[in-house]
């Protein structure tokens, strides 16, 4: 189990896996839950990296734990850091597809599929306007 939070040194950001899974020209967002940290803002599904475990290894497991569905290998797109108040963040975001399964929303409230030039009508989290840019600038890519 990944340290808690309290205990990191305030330099350490704690690591996040996040997808960017495209199906159909619309890439696949999730909304927190209302009582998570952020909560009530849409999200590219993933989470933070546990000890010893590889970032890609988070993302799967996350995926699985989150939507119920597998995904191919992640391959690594960007790499996003972003200091919150009390937390920092550094966001490994990663491509994939789905290889089995129709995502639930189960570790989050609900999920939509977004076209790349609708991503802005969405609250996302400060940290991730950037990428939110980028995608928009460059399509749905598969």
């Amino acid at each position: 189990m990944d340290t808690p939070f309290s205990t990191r040194h305030a330099s350490d950001p704690v690591q996040v896996s996040a997808a960017l899974i495209v199906r159909d020209g619309r890439y696949l967002i999730c909304r927190r839950k209302p009582d998570a940290h952020l909560g009530g803002l849409w999200e590219f599904p993933g989470g933070k990296r546990e000890r010893g475990e590889s970032l890609e290894d988070c993302l799967i497991r996350e995926i699985r734990e989150e939507l119920e569905v597998g995904v191919s290998m992640p391959v690594p797109y960007t790499v996003l850091t972003h200091a919150y108040p009390g937390r920092a963040v550094e966001l490994h975001f990663f491509r994939c597809t789905i290889t089995h399964g129709e995502p639930a929303a189960l570790g989050c409230a609900e999920l939509r599929w977004v076209a790349p030039q609708d991503l802005d009508q969405y609250d996302f989290p400060p940290a991730d306007g950037s990428l939110i840019q980028r995608l928009r600038d460059e399509g749905a890519l598969t």
